[in-house]
């Protein structure tokens, strides 16, 4: 199948990512899908590029580091 390089732009896809097809009366509805498997990918280039923070001692010092971490960004 091809999407028109518009919409294909619009969705932020890129190639080999997944589609839910769904059927809705006489239309044809595409999603994009999201899965653990990119999510986690991401997850472990984040570690590989020193992007981590942790460990913590407790979910009050977690909260403290997120909050710091927030007021840090624009």
């Amino acid at each position: 199948m091809v999407i028109p390089k518009r919409i294909h732009d619009q969705l932020g896809l890129a190639p080999g990512d997944y589609l839910a097809v769904e059927l809705e009366g006489d239309r044809v509805v595409l999603t994009p899908q999201a899965f653990v498997e990119k999510r986690l990918a991401e997850g472990i280039e984040d570690i590989r590029r020193g992007r981590v923070h942790g460990p913590f001692q407790s979910m009050p010092s977690l909260i403290r580091a997120l909050r710091k971490s927030a007021k840090r960004k624009p």
